[in-house]
């Protein structure tokens, strides 16, 4: 019988097709997961991008390796063995699907997944992420967005020989030696290049995501890991140059976006200290000054406060309306302050009444 519902995840449907056999297996970390998938596009035809009977070789994957696709992981610990199921997964969940499916492109090809990847440098090939070498894939990473997964789950063994990647009767022997590319540590240090490339506009997506549901220290936590990424690749890159520049302008907008996190949730002084950062070396950021602006104001600095809100108005017009708005309610509080520390003043010096 064909069911539809939804897993408990935000942004991800399952449609079951084919019911399978006994309990739902016990998916602890080191089992292994047997599977066939084909990755199809949400569109009228439903376009086919990947299909891992066409390859001819069946996936597996390591449970709590941190799979590149973590989402994978989630929708076949929902199978049980022998299950054939249809997975609608919102953009959210499908940011790293380029990066994963060149790899497993590349090892059907004969190829090693990780080329392209060695020994190089310079910041060309930091910039290669927008081409997988395949039109398909880049067209994915560019716009990332909802996909199909049809998968049926073959066998959950625990433990294993290897680590993640294709099963051992379809293993090259000199593929034991190379690196899965589908597999990865959250760990920014443990990231190469491309990885963290490509992970900084799903981050990026992410937190927006967050903040419309409110969830502001979440969101925050999302930028601050974009922000990371792009760090350790400009550490390597000389100041003020072509190359550190192009990363400073990913970097700008995510610490505008941890800031207005911060302001919500009342964290001020780091506002001031993200932001007096950043002006330092963009001395023109009418958004930086905005934002300043409102954590000075928080914390009772009028005469700052004043200074960058007029500052932000004087570099872009079009927050005008914004910094009137932010003025007048400055103007409020430090009214209703004053008023409140004569009252609290007057109290203290008044003369105690006879009894």
């Amino acid at each position: 019988m064909e069911e539809t519902y939804l897993l408990n995840v935000e942004g991800v449907k399952k449609k079951i097709l084919h019911g399978g056999q006994g309990e739902l297996p016990k998916f602890q970390d080191g089992s292994k997961i047997t599977f066939h998938f084909q990755t199809l596009k949400d569109d009228f035809e439903r376009t086919v991008i990947d299909d891992s009977r066409e390859a001819g070789m069946p996936m597996e994957i390591i449970v709590g390796k941190m799979f590149k696709l973590e989402i994978w992981e989630t929708l076949l610990s929902s199978m049980r063995a022998g299950e054939v199921a249809e997975f609608w997964c919102d953009a959210i969940h499908t940011g790293m699907y380029a990066l994963v499916a060149k790899g497993m492109r590349r090892i059907v090809e004969g190829r090693d997944p990780l080329e392209g990847q060695k020994h190089r440098c310079g910041m060309g090939n930091m910039f290669d992420y927008h081409s997988t070498g395949y039109a398909d894939l880049d067209e994915l990473q560019r716009t990332p967005q909802p996909l199909i997964f049809i998968m049926e789950l073959f066998r959950v063994r625990r433990g294993g020989r290897r680590g993640d990647g294709w099963p051992e009767r379809v293993a090259e022997p000199h593929l034991a030696q190379v690196e899965e590319p589908w597999a990865y540590k959250r760990d920014t240090w443990a990231m190469s290049k491309e990885e963290k490339l490509a992970a900084v506009p799903v981050l990026h997506s992410e937190g927006n995501r967050l903040v419309l549901r409110k969830e502001f220290r979440q969101a925050a936590e999302k930028y601050q890991e974009a922000v990371i990424c792009l760090r350790n690749l400009q550490a390597k890159e000389k100041p003020w140059e072509e190359a550190w520049l192009k990363l400073e302008s990913l970097v700008t907008p995510l610490v505008l976006n941890y800031c207005q996190c911060q302001l919500e949730l009342g964290e001020y002084y780091e506002v001031l200290e993200h932001t007096t950062e950043l002006l330092q070396k963009h001395h023109g950021n009418a958004k930086a000054h905005f934002k300043r602006a409102k954590a000075h104001a928080a914390v009772w600095n009028e005469r700052e406060a004043r200074e960058d809100f007029a500052r932000a108005a004087h570099l872009d017009p079009a927050m005008a309306a914004a910094v009137k708005k932010e003025l007048k309610l400055l103007g409020e509080r430090m009214r209703k302050k004053h008023v409140e520390e004569r009252k609290r003043y007057r109290g203290l010096f008044q003369a105690p009444r006879a009894m």
